[in-house]
This record gives C-alpha cells, structure tokens and sequence, in this order.
C-alpha cells in the first residue's frame, strides 16, 4: 500500500504542492516586480517576447525538474516506509524492498513520473500569468503572490484527480 500510494499519488501530489507554493510565488513575485520597474515594457520596446523570455524558461525548467524532483520524493517516500515498516511491525529492509519490487508495479511509478511534468507546467503557467496581472502598485506583489500559490495548488489538485479518473477508467 505504501509503494503504490506513494509512487502514484502522493509523491507527485506532495512534491507539486511544494514546488507550487515556493516556485508559483517566485515566479509571480519576479515578474510582478519586473513589471513595476517597468522592464517588461523595456522589453517589448526592443523588441523581446515576454512569453519567449520570461514564461518559457520558467515552464520549461519546471517540466524537466518536476519529474526529477517526483522520483527523488518516490525515494523518501519508500525510505520512510521502510523505517516505520521496520519499527512498527518488525519487518527487515531487505525483506521490505524484496515485497515492494514484487507488490509495486512499474506503471505506479511511470503514472507518478508521467503527471510530473504536467504539473510543473500548470505551476508555471500560473505563477507567471498572475505576475503579469500585477499593477504599478507593490500592495498587489503580495496579493497575486498569495492568488498564485492558491491557484496553482488547486489546480494542481483538480488536475490530480482528473488523471486519477482518467487512468481508472482506462484501466491503469
């Protein structure tokens, strides 16, 4: 129960939330701020795509970490399960990894890996079109900050479950 939960579901869910809550903020925070000094207009004035320069990156680099990010909290996931298994109900680590690999299947861990990026792409999106609603004033930095994790996480979560209905009915 914990492999599968933890590979497919929790791993993902947890590392987005995270990564939600600290890169949906910085991203709303820089690019609000480079609003109010004015160098995303700069920007355009010679001749830069804001989309090219600053949602892009910031997308792309959230894509290719999320998945790397999920496998490293599959990681700690199964290490803390190993440890609790081991204390709570006498169960060796050996004997924990030799059940895991013969109950968990590969597939819980490619579906874990497979919303990963998915998800760093919801986050950027998110974080970067509330920093662009950001006006001249910097009362509004903290408060499309705070919109932009709220968002980001309850997307986040509604896309979970789209994909946990999606799969089931897919059979996975």
């Amino acid at each position: 129960m914990v492999g599968i939960a933890a590979t497919r579901e929790l791993a993902p869910l947890i590392v987005a939330i995270v990564i939600a809550g600290r890169s949906a903020s910085a991203f709303t925070a820089q690019i609000g701020v480079m609003k109010i000094t004015e160098e995303v207009d700069a920007m355009r004035t010679m001749g830069f795509g804001s989309w090219e320069f600053l949602v892009l990156p910031r997308m792309l680099a959230l894509i290719v970490s999320m998945p790397l990010l999920v496998l490293f909290g599959d990681g700690v996931a199964v290490l803390g399960g190993m440890i609790v298994a081991q204390a709570e109900l006498g169960v060796s680590m050996s004997e924990f990894l030799a059940r895991f690999q013969e109950t968990v299947a590969l597939k819980h861990t490619l579906i874990g890996l497979i919303k990963a990026p998915f998800f760093g792409a919801i986050i950027a999106l998110i974080g970067c079109y509330r920093g662009f609603q950001i006006n001249s004033s910097t009362e509004s930095v903290g408060h499309y900050t705070t919109i932009s994790v709220v968002n980001a996480i309850f997307w986040v979560i509604a896309f979970n479950a789209l994909f946990s209905v999606l799969l089931t009915e897919l059979g996975w």
